[in-house]
C-alpha cells in the first residue's frame, strides 16, 4: 500500500516534476509477467526515479545497510525502503551472492519485476563496471528476460557524497528484452554465467555511453579507499 502511496501521491509526482526525465524505450517492459531491469547505478536517486515513472511495480534488491541504520534517521530510512518494497541483502560473507539470488528467484516468482544493479554498487565516477553474475543465474533459473537500462544524467544530479540532488533533467533509456533461453541448465557453470552477464553489460553499454572498466566497482573503490589516505597526509615538497 504504501509503495503505492510514494508512487502515485508523494513521492512520484514531485520527482517527474523536478527532474522532467525523458523516458525512452518504455514498450519494452513487459505488461506482465516476470522480468530482470537490469540498469547501471549512479546515483542514490535512481532507486526512485526509475520506478516513479515504470507503470508495473518493481522490486529492487537492495544493500542491508539500508535497513539496520542507527537512531531516528536509521530507523525512518528502513521504514521508507521496506514500504517502498525494497528487499535488504547482505552483501559480505560468502552466503550473500546466494541470498541475493533466492531473494530476487522469489520476486520473479511472484510474476513481478525485478530490479537489480549487475555492478553491484554505484559507481564511484560515472564509469560502468564489470557486472557480477547473480543478474545471469537468476535469468537462466527463472528462464526470464532480461530488460537493460541504462540511468544517463543521474551521476551530475547526485554523485556520491551530494546528499541533496541538484534539480536537472535525466534520461531512463530502455533496450529491448534480452531472452537467455539457449542457456537452459547452465546456471552453474561459470563460462555460462559470465557470457550472460557480458552481453546484458554490453547492452547496458551501448544505451548508457559509459566508459567501460573491465574490473568490479568494489574492487576499484577498495583500492582508492588504501591510497587515499596516503595522499593525503603525503608532505608536499618544499
Amino acid at each position: 500500500m504504501f509503495y503505492y502511496v510514494l508512487k502515485y501521491v508523494l513521492l512520484g509526482p514531485l520527482l517527474r516534476v523536478l527532474f522532467r526525465p525523458r523516458i525512452e524505450g518504455l514498450e519494452h517492459i513487459p505488461a506482465e509477467g516476470p522480468a530482470i531491469i537490469a540498469g547501471n547505478h549512479l546515483s542514490f536517486s535512481d532507486h526512485f526515479l526509475m520506478p516513479a515513472i515504470l507503470k508495473r511495480r518493481i522490486t529492487f534488491l537492495a544493500k542491508a545497510e539500508y535497513f539496520t541504520g542507527p537512531g531516528l534517521k536509521g530507523r525512518l530510512t528502513a521504514f521508507f525502503f521496506r514500504g517502498a518494497g525494497q528487499i535488504p541483502v547482505d552483501r559480505s560473507g560468502k552466503e550473500a551472492g546466494k541470498e541475493a539470488i533466492r531473494e530476487g528467484l522469489g520476486v520473479l516468482a511472484k510474476d513481478e519485476l525485478l530490479g537489480i544493479y549487475p555492478e553491484g554498487t554505484r559507481s564511484h565516477d560515472g564509469r560502468l563496471y564489470k557486472g557480477k553474475v547473480g543478474v545471469a543465474v537468476m535469468a537462466i533459473r527463472g528462464q526470464v528476460p532480461v530488460v537493460p537500462c541504462a540511468m544517463v544524467g543521474t551521476f551530475e544530479i547526485q554523485p556520491p557524497g551530494q546528499v541533496v540532488p541538484r534539480i536537472r533533467r535525466v534520461t531512463i533509456r530502455f533496450g529491448e528484452p534480452l531472452e537467455f533461453a539457449r542457456y537452459a541448465g547452465l546456471e552453474n557453470q561459470k563460462a555460462a554465467v559470465r557470457a550472460v552477464t557480458d552481453e546484458i553489460m554490453y547492452a547496458i553499454l551501448g544505451l548508457s555511453g559509459q566508459e567501460y572498466v573491465d574490473r568490479y566497482a568494489a574492487e576499484v573503490k577498495a583500492e582508492q579507499a588504501k591510497t587515499e589516505p596516503a595522499r593525503k597526509f603525503r608532505r608536499r615538497p618544499r
